[in-house]
């Protein structure tokens, strides 16, 4: 495996908080080279910074499944707390519409449920 391609699926485990398998394929390539690879990767944002973006990017969208992906890799990463993902549910509501905004809500609690139980099950666990 090439330098790049390592990167880009480092980039995609630090973004998602989860192993990225290495798929074949062209689309796939292109994903974890040039995008996670090469432009997530960029100094100038933080992972958080670019997170907030794309978070509002695809609620303007209401691209549901990168919602969930988003909203829960931000809480399993630490990168944003429940308050400050409700407050972006809020906020981007203002700009994509009620109907949309209603969407990244229900995104946001569902992922905010999801990662309450997976730390209470952890708590529980004793781990």
């Amino acid at each position: 495996m090439d330098e790049l391609r390592r990167k880009g699926l480092d980039k995609m485990k630090e973004v998602y908080g989860w192993d990225m398998p290495d798929l074949p394929g062209d689309y796939f390539k292109y994903t974890a080279e040039h995008l996670f690879g090469t432009i997530w990767d960029r100094p100038e944002l933080s992972v958080r910074d670019r997170r907030l973006l794309l978070l509002g990017a695809v609620s303007a969208l209401g691209l549901d499944e990168i919602l969930e992906i988003q909203t829960g890799a931000a809480l399993k990463n630490g990168e944003l707390t429940d308050a400050e993902l409700r407050e972006v549910a809020l906020f981007i509501t203002h700009y994509v519409g009620w109907p949309l905004g209603q969407r990244v809500n229900k995104h946001v609690e569902m992922a905010i449920a999801k990662n309450n139980e997976a730390k209470s099950s952890k708590e529980s666990k004793g781990e």
